[in-house]
């Protein structure tokens, strides 16, 4: 046995602590892991796939074949006994024509899923960036909290030096309550962002997520053009409606198949008939005449559906191109939106919020210039982060419209 060496066992107990503890604390998430995330934990998701099971199973219901029909039958006449098979067989290929419609409703049940999921991909780069958005909220609200204190206490500083009077030091106390107050209501906010963050990618609702990235990581979009064509080949409107238009053209061919009448083969024997015969082979053979029913109406009526469908696609098309511009210009809008208050709005404000604090610890103005100054720049910073979430919101929205990922 080894001797006892505390200093090597404290060691071993450090790395075992530490071990445990990278098993137990979630990794930090960002865009690509948490749609990531998304797509394999939501709940929602998970249960819409299930229908995937439902649909296959729909294929083998269609696949199946007509069981035999086994009679018996006793009387007093003759034969006294008889014993029947009836196996009816179907013609016209219609087994496969049902499994062939089967198949295309089973595509169709996928494409609802992958429809969802791009669904759960907009919310959750939604609630992500809302997650960002509510951390720098609530880094801006600290920030004009701490400005707001600094300020209070130049005032202090002056009054206790007599240059001002005490209205100005209770005024900017009331300032600090503001500031206070908004913080605070920020700060419950990120809590509200994380649990709807950690709710669609099935985390526990009270652990707050370690995030990577920002809210002024802005997307990149290609030319109108480009969106548009890949709009075409993914929109999930035109997907299903294509979809639709398939399944109804199998439906057509079942329903021309349909027309062709079933043929009903029965064998069986004859028992006990003296004194003829003991036992005695019969069969027969059972078509049904299609004299009144030709199976027109189940023809046209799929006909009709079909060119119902090919005119909603062609209409689909064109709300889809109107659809992609109106998300993508509105995107483009908000874009230069934010572009303008980084370039431009907030730096400029924040130049006027120095100048005037400069101002008024020399003396040149008074505190309600200052005061005015420091709200325009923390209403400035709000708009700011405001615009930056609404291109993101923006990007989804379109993404969402073309029906691919655009990142």
């Amino acid at each position: 046995m080894q001797p006892w060496h505390p200093k090597r066992n404290l060691y071993w107990l450090f790395f075992l602590t530490a071990v445990s503890h990278a098993q137990s604390s979630p990794a930090a998430l960002d865009l690509k892991s948490a749609l990531s995330l998304a797509e394999s934990s939501n709940l929602e998701l998970r249960a819409a796939r299930q229908q995937r099971a439902v649909a296959l199973s729909g294929i083998r219901i269609a696949g199946q074949i007509p069981n035999p029909i086994i009679t018996f039958a006793a009387a007093r006449d003759l034969p006294h006994e008889s014993l029947l098979l009836d196996q009816s067989i179907e013609l016209g290929g219609k087994r496969g024509k049902r499994m062939d419609v089967a198949r295309e409703e089973q595509k169709a049940t996928d494409l609802d899923i992958n429809i969802l999921a791009r669904q759960v991909r907009h919310q959750t780069r939604d609630a992500f960036y809302r997650a960002l958005l509510s951390r720098a909220q609530a880094a801006q609200a600290k920030a004009a909290l701490d400005l707001a204190t600094r300020i209070r206490d130049a005032v202090k500083d002056r009054y206790e030096a007599g240059d001002v009077a005490q209205l100005e030091v209770i005024q900017t106390e009331v300032e600090v309550a503001r500031a206070t107050a908004d913080y605070e209501v920020t700060v419950q906010g990120q809590k509200s962002a994380d649990a709807q963050l950690a709710a669609l990618l099935n985390r526990p609702l009270d652990r707050a997520p370690d995030l990577l990235g920002r809210v002024e990581d802005l997307p990149h979009v290609d030319a109108l053009p480009a969106v548009t064509e890949m709009a075409f080949r993914s929109n999930g409107d035109l997907q299903r409606t294509a979809q639709q238009l398939a399944i109804e053209e199998q439906r057509l061919r079942l329903a021309k198949s349909a027309r062709i009448p079933n043929v009903d083969l029965q064998a069986g024997v004859d028992l006990n008939s003296p004194p003829d015969f003991n036992v005695g082979p019969r069969g027969q053979v059972a078509v049904a005449l299609p004299l009144f029913n030709h199976g027109q109406a189940d023809v046209a009526q799929s006909n009709a559906r079909l060119e119902l469908l090919r005119l909603s696609l062609m209409a689909q098309r064109t709300n889809t191109e109107v659809q992609v511009l109106a998300a993508y210009f509105d995107y483009d809008a908000k874009s230069r939106q934010a572009a303008q208050y980084s370039g431009t709005i907030v730096p400029q404000t924040v130049k006027l919020e120095e100048m005037a604090e400069d101002s008024y610890r020399s003396g040149k103005s008074n505190l309600l210039i200052l005061i005015d100054a420091q709200r325009r720049l923390n209403d400035t910073r709000k708009a700011y982060l405001d615009s930056i979430f609404s291109v993101q919101s923006a990007f989804s929205a379109l993404e969402e419209v073309v029906g691919a990922p655009l990142d």
